[in-house]
């Protein structure tokens, strides 16, 4: 006959396992949930590109990143000729990239030839495109920053002349000079404006083949994830290393509660 506090002794370990078992259980589920959550967040990291297309954004509204107190922000471009794009042009560009840049092409399977073909037909159609709407794509400089550039040039004679006056011992005053100038271009400072604003699209306008460049190596950075389909590849792979990581948790050894072992004592 088994003694009585034995057998309490037996149910007290059993009831210890039995915690204990519960217990590991919940650990390996809320490991299971975590090792889910990981897997999501690293599917959906991998296959976002909202990032590339914020900064692809910012450049081309032609602004610069400026770090303040460590933190890193896009700002407004010290100088106006830097904005080569309108609101217009920006939109043009991000919307059609965005039907490439996306998961769907990152997740396709295309063979080389099939990318090249795409890319050739992308960058004929977009280079058409802006160039058939550019005056609506480049941004045009406004009345106010051709007189502001007026105003620079007259500053600039004024001193050259000014200098030159100072080399051959001639004192004259620069508001005199000044004068001359503005004597000399009364007449034509509407010519002077449209020539200034003509000067400074075609400046803009030589920024056309690299812009389209930079957008077309963009989209073909993504064509090319999705080459053979490596993408889908890349994603299985970090998806079973990360699923065979979680299965091989150790688990407790409760092995030496066995009723058997009540009758060996």
């Amino acid at each position: 006959m088994i003694p009585e506090e034995y057998l309490k002794e037996q149910q007290g370990e059993l009831e210890v396992a039995r915690q204990q078992a519960q217990q590991s259980n919940t650990q390996q589920d809320a490991m299971a949930f975590e090792l889910q959550q990981q897997t999501t967040n690293l599917v959906k990291e991998q296959l976002s590109l909202s990032e590339e297309l914020e900064t692809i954004e910012n450049l081309l509204r032609g602004k610069i990143q400026q770090t303040d107190d460590g933190i890193t922000k896009w700002v407004d471009p010290p100088n106006k000729d830097m904005i080569i794009l309108t609101e217009h042009g920006v939109h043009l560009i991000i919307n059609t990239i965005q039907f490439y840049m996306n998961k769907n092409t990152l997740l396709s399977n295309y063979d080389e030839d099939t990318i090249n073909h795409k890319m050739e037909d992308f960058a004929t159609d977009l280079a058409d495109t802006v160039f058939m709407e550019y005056e609506k794509v480049f941004k045009y400089p406004s009345f106010e920053d051709c007189k502001d550039k007026l105003n620079e040039r007259i500053e600039r004679k004024v001193e050259l002349r000014e200098y030159a006056y100072n080399l051959i011992g001639k004192k004259v005053d620069k508001k005199e000079i000044k004068q001359e100038f503005i004597h000399e271009i009364e007449s034509n400072i509407e010519k002077e404006i449209d020539k200034i604003r003509e000067q400074v699209i075609k400046n803009k306008l030589k920024r056309f083949g690299l812009i389209i460049r930079e957008v077309q190596d963009a989209v073909h950075s993504t064509y090319l994830r999705a080459w053979n389909g490596q993408e889908r590849r890349t994603l299985r792979q970090h998806i079973h290393v990360s699923e065979s990581t979680g299965y091989n948790t150790p688990t407790q050894n409760n092995s030496k509660i066995n009723p058997v072992n009540w009758f060996k004592r």
